[in-house]
């Protein structure tokens, strides 16, 4: 059930290394009696340690070092990042490892308000400057151009490639891989996002293509 029908406040912490721009994120927070501030940093590192042992809705953070956003490991919080960084690459891999809402910290307190609450609802919001980065990058390219941009599939996601290119079903590469079926589920959700497809015979079909699946 939604927090805002009755289940509590959103619990939000927030992170900038500008103590001006994270005095104006508490502002928004403290402003709305649906959200409640969890906590406040001036650091990646220290906010996702407090993050791991805190239960946290969404998490707000003001940076442009995005490499700190992808190799802290993020909670079960959504992200909203407020960042200048406007690559298309780094924008995708900031969406993988877990952001969901990003925006230009120039933008308005509202557009950080619907933010919040979109991640909240399991959404995700981008700027409209952010949006068509990625449509002119990724949004006509040739096959050949996609396969260079997508991430390595690692060994073990290419063990479950090949075991859906045998029409195995989760159950039967859980046992034969001696891993859970959740982790078989997220290893084929992270061959999809990688590959790019949307079901998984069309992951297959990338795969022998790209040579992952030996014919």
């Amino acid at each position: 059930m939604s927090k805002r029908n009755g289940g509590g406040a959103i619990r939000i912490a927030v992170m900038a290394t500008s103590a001006v721009r994270r005095a104006k994120l508490e502002s928004i927070v403290r402003s709305h009696a649906e959200f409640q501030l969890a906590g406040s940093f001036g650091a990646v590192a220290s906010l996702m340690s407090f993050a791991r042992s805190a239960e946290l809705d969404v998490i707000v953070i003001d940076s442009d070092l995005i490499h700190d956003l992808l190799v802290q490991p993020t909670s079960g919080g959504a992200i909203v990042l407020l960042t200048e960084v406007r690559h298309a690459r780094s924008i995708s891999r900031l969406l993988r490892s877990g952001v969901r809402a990003i925006l230009s910290r120039e933008g308005d307190p509202d557009d950080v308000l619907s933010a919040i609450y979109a991640a909240y609802d399991g959404l995700v919001l981008l700027s409209t400057a952010t949006a068509e980065n990625l449509a002119a990058v990724y949004g006509d390219l040739p096959l050949e151009v996609e396969e260079e941009l997508s991430e390595e599939i690692t060994s073990r996601e290419t063990d479950v490639l090949r075991m859906l290119a045998e029409g195995l079903v989760n159950k039967d590469i859980a046992a034969r891989l001696g891993i859970s079926e959740h982790t078989v589920k997220f290893h084929i959700s992270s061959i999809l996002d990688k590959l790019g497809a949307s079901t998984r015979t069309e992951a297959v079909t990338l795969g022998i293509r790209r040579g992952l699946i030996p014919i």
